[in-house]
């Protein structure tokens, strides 16, 4: 890092603006005042700024005084609608809708990334941009449409990192290749024939023919995918009957479905479809499928991530750990498809200070140190490689 010290004089601002965007959280797809409050400060430091890029996303170009390569580094901006139970000066003005994912630490971090590169961008071999995405948090996700807008036309590598509170502050992991799970979801809707609950033999129950596509289901990974190959099939939702002596003309069914790689996730697509079909059958009844693709799994670029493992340390001593695969979904995978790249989980776990909540709990929390490492990292990340590419 350049400027140590510059990065950590930025740090209060970091907590303002963290708390700030906490104190005023937007749903995916809802972001206009987060936009608008990231935009105007870009605009007030001095950068080229694109607005409304695939919706409310921002996308913010520095130019360095000597020509080079073009990172970019990206930051999710949406919040969820849950609502926040947390009791502190900071805590969601909106009924209903909070920061319980850390986005409001990432746009925060993004901002003083910002910040430090103008700083310093006369010394600067290449060109960093800044990224600022809306809706990350609800299919389709806002990266695809940036990406149909341009954001990452002429960039030659992308960083992005998410504050995890599962790991201590002062700790970040990552790991090459799949990272992070795909997420598509499926909806079902059994199609019996209703009828008197006493007269069963003239009706086709939804119902028992729903229940017994449910347990099915459940063979599908421990029966049609590679035991080494980590998936997961969940029905979340099961829906049927108004009464207890009507049989049910209709039984809905809803679920998720994680795994790493697009072989397994079009095998499984494939498996609930036929499951459901021939289950309907065997009870008489029909089964409409809908099974909608979401994102792809994350997966990190070999050499990029190496690039982490090297350079973590200069963050602040950040530690750099292995990260196992987890199952939650992330579209950074559409730019890390698209470009070079590297998705880093960032510690903001600290029991001292109240950070021990899961995602998406109503008492979500960070360590708001945890914004200090991460920017130190992306900077870090993105000094590296325009050095290395400077001097090939």
């Amino acid at each position: 890092m350049k400027d140590r010290d510059l990065v950590n004089s930025l740090y209060p601002l970091m907590v303002e603006r963290r708390r700030y965007l906490h104190q005023n959280p937007e749903l995916s797809y809802k972001e206009e005042k987060t936009s608008a409050y990231v935009a105007a400060i870009l605009t007030n430091l001095g950068l080229t700024v694109r607005t409304n890029v695939g919706g409310y996303g921002v996308i913010g170009e520095i130019k360095g005084s000597f020509p080079g390569r073009t990172v970019a580094l990206r930051a999710d901006m949406d919040a969820l609608p849950i609502q926040d139970e947390k009791s502190c000066a900071y805590a969601s003005r909106l009924p209903g809708v909070m920061h319980a994912c850390g986005h409001d630490g990432h746009t925060a971090v993004l901002l003083a990334v910002a910040e430090y590169f103008m700083k310093i961008k006369d010394t600067l071999h290449g060109s960093i941009r800044l990224i600022f995405q809306p809706a990350e948090e609800v299919c389709p996700g806002g990266a695809a449409a940036m990406i149909r807008e341009g954001a990452v036309d002429g960039a030659d590598v992308i960083y992005g990192v998410h504050l995890w509170t599962p790991i201590p502050v002062g700790t970040a992991a990552s790991a090459p290749g799949p990272l992070m799970a795909s997420t598509d979801e499926f909806f079902v809707d059994m199609q019996g024939r209703g009828g008197h609950g006493g007269m069963p033999h003239v009706a086709v129950d939804s119902v028992v023919a729903g229940a017994a596509l449910v347990m099915q289901l459940q063979s599908i990974v421990s029966r049609s995918v590679d035991p080494l190959d980590p998936a997961v099939i969940t029905v979340g939702s099961i829906q049927g009957g108004t009464v207890q002596n009507v049989i049910a003309e209709h039984c809905l069914l809803s679920g998720t479905v994680r795994c790493f790689n697009e072989e397994t996730r079009h095998l499984i697509r494939r498996r609930i479809e036929e499951m459901a079909e021939g289950t309907a059958k065997a009870y008489g009844a029909e089964a409409v499928v809908d099974y909608v693709m979401g994102y792809p799994p994350l997966v990190n670029h070999e050499d990029e991530t190496g690039r982490f493992f090297r350079v973590a340390g200069e963050a602040f001593g950040l530690r750099a750990e292995l990260s196992p695969k987890i199952m939650p979904a992330e579209d950074f995978a559409y730019y890390v498809k698209r470009i070079p790249g590297c998705f880093v989980l960032v510690g903001a776990g600290n029991p001292e200070k109240g950070a021990v909540y899961p995602h998406h709990h109503p008492k979500f929390d960070i360590d708001e140190d945890a914004m200090l490492y991460a920017a130190g990292l992306l900077i870090t990340m993105a000094e590296s490689y325009l050095e290395e590419k400077k001097r090939e």
